[in-house]
């Protein structure tokens, strides 16, 4: 473990020219797009959440360990970190400091020296900061204030301190609850959110809900929201939970695309994202280190299937790095004693695969895009058969988890020639296939290595439009100025 961190200062040396690389908030703070689907900055450039889950990273990792995270985490793309703030009261760092010297007076929140608790949350924030990447805080998780540990005038205090501390931070996303329904403990929630609304009016806010919840479902009205979030949750098809409050139905446990249209079905309409679906890693189900595992093929599907239902991002998670398994880790969600460390897990496929869908998103025009399942002709397939179909004024978009055939009706975008790819979303390698007439077409992609899932992208662009270049390789290739060409000038 210290031989990995000894060259830290090297690595990160390395790569510094490439953080000083344009920062998302330099076109302004977030803010939701006009339509009401989307996030931009306040000068209408697109912002792609594209998130990872590093929950415990204020707790488990010291400085060398975070800068060495948040530069994997730029590297791969990733723009937003979410992270528990604290997951105790009191909650101590891995350098033995307190949160709450104090309890939530937060006077004695920062005891003279280096690496207290908020001076080493400070350094992750500044740290994320130069690499470009938004912190998503948690300011506390849901089960502390079910088990009664902080109450309305506790969380008022709370909020003050967070939102009077980071409320000058570019890169701060403020993310209420912690997989807990809103309506466990309502009025400790509401206070805390009003009042870092109330000292911070320029960060964005949402909420993270319990597994297979949206929102929506308590806060639709709430005037701190700005943007949803749903928990797909980590159960395989035909893991019941038997509650009837869930907004998609048992059976359907892997459909997280279902959440988007039962988020909008909530007014007003706001832009709504996956804040956690399955983790690469983890159990089916969560509890039981004997399951079988979520592969990188299995997150890429929740990633696509959700961004193509309409929404405005994604968060990818993985086992060790959202609990960031240390040696001696003997306890954990799905831990059996033989996972990865959390250093080990930022090679896993999965964890490098998600700036594909970024980087397809950000390469063509941005703010029209819609779901359209419509553009599919005929009988839709179920579970891992289905295609997720969205569409732009001039270009449509079909991920194909099983490489099933597509009747794709090419007449609902402009133009009377038409350009096809397909991206393999495992690489974002492009092939092109051809160029077609304005028709309704069958494209059927073969699985080149049967027995192993070779999940991709349909891509039809009005061929008057040069968005991608025939003899473009990769996705992730596109130069700049093709990422930004979103403004839909």
């Amino acid at each position: 473990m210290r031989k990995i961190f000894f060259a830290i200062a090297l690595v990160l040396s390395l790569g510094g020219a490439q953080a000083q690389n344009v920062k998302p908030w330099s076109g302004g703070r977030l803010m939701v797009s006009a339509n009401h689907r989307y996030l931009q900055t306040a000068n209408g450039k697109p912002f792609f959440w594209l998130g990872d889950t590093g929950w415990l990273l204020p707790e488990k990792l010291n400085r060398d360990e975070a800068a060495y995270y948040l530069e994997h985490c730029r590297k791969a793309g990733f723009n937003v970190v979410q992270v528990q703030v604290i997951d105790g009261v009191p909650c101590y760092n891995i350098y033995g400091q307190s949160s709450n010297p104090d309890g939530f007076n937060m006077q004695a929140a920062d005891p003279k020296g280096v690496y207290s608790y908020w001076d080493h949350m400070d350094y992750i924030v500044k740290k994320a900061e130069e690499n470009g990447i938004y912190i998503g805080m948690v300011p506390i998780w849901g089960g502390l204030v079910k088990r009664g540990l902080m109450n309305v005038e506790q969380a008022k205090a709370y909020g003050r301190f967070l939102a009077g501390r980071y409320k000058n931070s570019p890169n701060i996303i403020w993310i209420i609850g912690g997989d807990i329904q809103g309506n466990v403990k309502p009025e400790v929630w509401n206070a805390l959110a009003t009042t870092i609304k109330q000292y911070d009016p320029n960060h964005v806010m949402t909420y993270h809900p319990r597994g297979r919840y949206t929102s929506a479902k308590w806060w639709s009205k709430a005037p701190w929201i700005d943007f949803h979030m749903f928990q797909s949750g980590h159960r395989k098809y035909g893991q019941r939970m038997g509650n009837a409050d869930y907004p998609i139905p048992d059976n359907t446990e892997e459909d997280n695309w279902m959440y988007v249209d039962s988020t909008w079905a909530y007014k007003p309409m706001k832009p709504v994202l996956d804040g956690e679906p399955s983790y690469e890693g983890i159990p089916k189900g969560l509890h039981d280190p004997n399951e079988e595992r979520w592969q990188d093929y299995d997150v890429r599907r929740y990633a696509y299937w959700s961004v193509f239902a309409g929404s405005c991002g994604h968060t990818y998670g993985n086992n060790s790095i959202m609990q960031m398994i240390k040696p001696g880790t003997s306890t954990g969600y799905g831990v059996s004693g033989k996972e990865k460390y959390w250093y080990e897990a930022l090679e896993d496929p999965g964890f490098s695969e998600m700036q594909y869908l970024k980087d397809l998103m950000l390469s063509l025009p941005y703010f029209d895009r819609v779901p359209d399942q419509t553009l599919i002709v005929g009988k839709n397939g179920t579970k891992y058969n289905r295609l997720l179909a969205t569409r732009g004024n001039d270009y449509i978009l079909v991920y194909n988890y099983n490489c099933v055939p597509m009747k794709i009706d090419l007449t609902k975008i402009t133009g009377e020639k038409k350009n096809v790819w397909w991206m393999n979303a495992a690489t974002g390698e492009l092939t092109y296939i051809c160029q077609c007439d304005n028709k309704v077409k069958t494209f059927s992609q073969q699985n080149p290595t049967p027995g192993h899932v070779y999940d991709g992208v349909l891509i039809v662009i009005d061929a008057s439009k040069n968005y991608i270049a025939k003899d473009q390789k990769q996705i992730s290739n596109m130069s700049l100025a093709d990422k930004t060409r979103n403004l839909n000038e």
